[in-house]
């Protein structure tokens, strides 16, 4: 893993988190207990803070970034971040969902038990709010989240804070 220093930040990553070899951590980031950062994944606090919560993966190939000045990026506990997303600037409540090759903007709220859908562009100062699917480019409200959709949200959380654990164990 990359872990580097810029400026007078350190990134500052709880011991239980896992990251992957191939994973870059960069200047202002701190990452809590029991989260996965997964291979090819950046996440670059250099011109503001990023701050990730537990229990929260971010997948493979992912950027996570910041707004000079402006926006740090705030991702909550326990949230699912897929494939390929882009996170610039913005804040992801506890319990949201992202879904793969989806990219939310600067300003932008997704909140608690909200979904973001594969390829959804969230654009700047847009909020996603509890119980709502956005999707599309420019997103917009889709549906509801389905009650089987909540409860997953909590699972998928649960199953890749395990998987990192294993993958900290030397699995």
């Amino acid at each position: 893993m990359i872990v580097r220093r810029y400026r007078d930040w350190t990134p500052k990553i709880d011991k239980a988190a896992f990251v992957a070899e191939n994973a870059a951590i960069i200047g202002n980031v701190e990452i809590g207990p029991r989260s996965g950062i997964w291979y090819g994944v950046t996440i670059r606090g250099d011109v503001h803070e990023i701050r990730i919560g537990a229990e929260t993966n971010v997948q493979d190939g992912t950027v996570v970034h910041c707004s000079k000045g402006k926006f740090g990026t705030y991702i909550g506990s326990r949230v699912t971040i897929g494939h390929l997303a882009l996170i610039h600037g913005c804040v992801i409540e506890d319990g949201a969902f992202i879904g793969m090759k989806a990219c939310v903007m600067d300003g932008a709220v997704v909140e608690s038990g909200a979904i973001v859908a594969a390829g959804a562009l969230v654009t700047p100062g847009k909020r996603v709010k509890k119980g709502e699917m956005w999707a599309g480019s420019p997103a917009k409200l889709m549906r509801l989240v389905t009650p089987e959709e909540f409860a997953g949200f909590a699972d998928a959380a649960r199953r890749y804070a395990d998987l990192a654990d294993e993958y900290n164990a030397g699995q």
